[in-house]
């Protein structure tokens, strides 16, 4: 619900702060006061296009600002969260302002948005009743809406056949990639089984390649190894500069430390440890000495490492940084090239699911269709009802339902508004029969039939409904925008005395001159007020007692009305 529009420099509004209300909020006053302004300060709330010659005379840029209420509208608070958008709290508060020189920007909630997000924001909060909006009649699309958003059971069935018809397009997608694919298969086939082949001829293992590199690291420098490995055993077991190694130091230190011990025992412990390390010593030289024994340096094995690491290394430079990977995509080869040779059995069995999928959803589109036929019957006959009371007496309307073969996202059906306004004519498309008035008419009685139904924008304006006319049917289009108003926020700007009287809030704007400036003021006017601006309305600029005694019968009759539609709901 709208709760609050505030508007800076817009046009006639040098600052206006209007507080609505729920129910009915009349906006009326002279011709040329600025009360379609208003209407178009909040259709830029909405997503409409604001221009730099909406600002103010003299003025630099131009704001306005919108605060809504979020209380059960759930559609709403679930696209601002889809937008990331804060919805901490039950407000929402749009801001648009725009500048001389064209830098415009758009808020909602403090976040800076695009045009698109708040246009269709816009359709969520606010259902706009104009001329223009009228022609969304004609579109099928709005047509399908009005009567599955008419029933919950047909709602759920609709939602379940969507389920169903998405699996049906995924399988038929699934099939005609399968089918275009077709054309490389044989192409792909041949080039599969020779990388498979080569990789399976080389008879890689795991690992092979790091183990290889060792290898011929190893022998490449079998020069520097000899002699490093040779100095070693040198230093072991002598033969180096002082002719005595490491080993036999240890072991003749150990034995003169034993002829001390005899005397003195308070070294044993040295050579213990001493000891000990003789024969690590030893073990470690016999190591030395059995690698060097191992050696091998042979100019022939190197070649035929190398060779072998060439294999590998082309091998890794088509299909993979190392062995492992080599072997990976020789196993994606075998399992691509398995697919293709079973591709027949895929395709049947592809086309065997799709078939089975699309008569699932068939089945379901029929009944969807059959909850249509009834919920458009229906509504068709309500919608008609409240044409013969808003004075087109022998009004005949219809929702069609034209089932087909063909499957859409919506199900297999077409839908078409017949309507007649004159006896004896058959009902034929509204795109062909239907007056600019009377589209305003029809698509007040659809507003009025769903007025109550769930999902609906909080908020309703009625623009210019009350254009071309008056008496009996002023008060059958005022009662029904009071029944729409029982359940729904309605903004309904007007000329006629009738639809006023309905006001929960009543909104009065008016133009002054100040300073050869002409500004636009909003004023909710009192119950003594209300029932002069009616009287004026009824009877033009000379307000006389009966006039007010008139206005306010017609105010007390309204009151009435009222509480009846809220009564039946």
């Amino acid at each position: 619900m709208l709760n609050t529009l505030t508007v800076w420099n817009f046009a006639l509004l040098e600052h206006v702060q209007i507080e609505f209300d729920k129910g009915l909020n009349i906006l009326t006053g002279e011709t040329g006061a600025g009360k379609s302004i208003l209407i178009d300060a909040l259709g830029t709330m909405l997503g409409r296009r604001l221009t730099t010659d909406m600002i103010r005379t003299g003025c630099e840029w131009m704001r306005v600002e919108a605060v809504f209420s979020l209380e059960q509208q759930p559609a709403v608070k679930e696209y601002l969260h889809q937008q990331l958008i804060n919805t901490d709290g039950d407000e929402l508060i749009i801001t648009r302002q725009i500048t001389a020189a064209g830098r415009g920007s758009i808020l909602i909630n403090g976040s800076h948005t695009t045009l698109a997000v708040l246009k269709k924001l816009g359709t969520l909060l606010v259902d706009i009743h104009g001329q223009n909006e009228n022609l969304s009649l004609l579109k099928q699309e709005n047509q399908l809406d009005l009567v599955d958003g008419s029933s919950q059971e047909l709602m759920k069935a609709l939602g379940e056949y969507k389920k169903l018809y998405a699996a049906y397009r995924e399988a038929n997608q699934a099939l005609e990639d399968k089918q275009a694919a077709c054309q490389d298969y044989a192409q792909r086939q041949d080039m599969l089984r020779w990388q498979l082949q080569e990789i399976e001829s080389a008879q890689l293992q795991e690992g092979e390649d790091e183990e290889l590199q060792r290898r011929i690291d190893k022998m490449t420098n079998g020069e520097k190894i000899s002699r490093y490995g040779s100095n070693a055993c040198q230093l072991l077991y002598g033969g180096g500069a002082n002719g005595i190694g490491v080993v036999s130091g240890l072991e003749e230190a150990v034995e003169s430390l034993r002829g001390l011990n005899r005397f003195d025992d308070s070294l044993e412990g040295v050579i213990e440890i001493l000891s000990e390390a003789t024969v690590q010593i030893k073990e470690a030289g016999y190591e030395v000495r059995d690698y060097m024994d191992s050696l091998e340096f042979d100019p022939r094995l190197l070649d035929q490492l190398q060779s072998r690491m060439d294999v590998i290394d082309k091998l890794r430079k088509k299909y993979g940084a190392d062995v492992k990977a080599v072997l990976a995509h020789g196993e994606k080869c075998r399992q691509e090239l398995d697919s293709i040779e079973n591709y027949d059995e895929d395709i049947a069995q592809l086309q065997q699911e799709l078939e089975a999928k699309k008569q699932t959803a068939a089945q379901r589109a029929k009944e969807v269709s059959a909850l249509r036929q009834t919920v458009a019957g229906k509504l068709s006959q309500g919608i008609e009802k409240h044409l013969q009371a808003l004075g087109m007496a022998k009004a005949r309307f219809q929702i069609q339902v034209e089932s087909g073969q063909e499957l859409s996202a919506n199900g297999c059906d077409k839908l078409a508004i017949l309507f007649s306004a004159n006896p004896g004519q058959e009902p034929r498309s509204i795109q062909k029969v239907a007056s600019g008035g009377e589209l305003s008419r029809i698509a007040l009685a659809i507003k009025t039939v769903t007025a109550n139904r769930d999902g609906s924008p909080a908020s309703m304006v009625f623009d210019e409904i009350d254009t071309g006319i008056g008496g009996r049917t002023a008060q059958m289009v005022a009662e029904r925008i009071a029944m729409v108003a029982a359940h729904r926020q309605v903004l309904c700007i007007t000329h006629l005395p009738q639809i006023a009287c309905m006001a929960d809030t009543h909104l009065y704007i008016s133009k002054h001159v100040i300073d050869n400036q002409t500004s636009t003021v909003i004023h909710p006017l009192t119950t003594g007020e209300r029932v002069n601006e009616i009287a004026r309305m009824a009877s033009g600029a000379n307000v006389s007692s009966a006039s007010l005694d008139n206005a306010r019968e017609m105010i007390a009759y309204a009151g009435v009305k009222k509480e009846e539609y809220k009564k039946n709901g």
